[in-house]
């Protein structure tokens, strides 16, 4: 009987390399936070800033899909992590930028009020950093 040949993992998924293993491990970090945080304010007190609340949500849900496709790799995963950080950047620079420009509509921060300045203004840099690294380990 032949022997069925070991699955092997496309050559750059993230955790292939030391960066990207640092890569997929602060994504992973932000995907349970802000899911968390989401989770524990939109259960508590909703009505007090609902948008602010959902953004946060929908922030926890993109560093989970960002998390998965670069864990996964491949062409599938390169597409959905490249689809991640790139909504991402576009999240945090309006977010942030709606957050300064009018206060009254964010009673409450979120993951990317003020352009993540609550999280040491990693959520502004980490979009840049993911897709360089996409890009600079991009299929030849």
């Amino acid at each position: 009987m032949a022997e069925q040949p070991t699955p092997v993992r496309p050559r750059d998924a993230a955790i292939g390399s030391g960066l990207g293993r640092v890569l997929l491990l602060v994504y992973g970090i932000f995907a349970l936070s802000a899911s968390a945080r989401a989770l524990v304010q939109i259960t508590t007190h909703f009505a007090e800033a609902p948008l602010a609340y959902l953004l946060s949500a929908f922030a926890g849900l993109v560093y989970l899909a960002a998390t998965v496709g670069l864990a996964i790799g491949g062409t599938r995963g390169r597409l959905v992590a490249l689809a991640s950080c790139t909504i991402e950047l576009i999240g945090v620079l309006l977010v942030g930028t709606l957050s300064i420009a009018d206060a009254v509509a964010f009673p409450d921060d979120t993951v990317w009020s003020r352009f993540g300045s609550g999280y040491g203004y990693v959520p502004l840099i980490l979009p840049f950093i993911g897709l360089w690294w996409l890009w600079r380990n991009r299929p030849r």
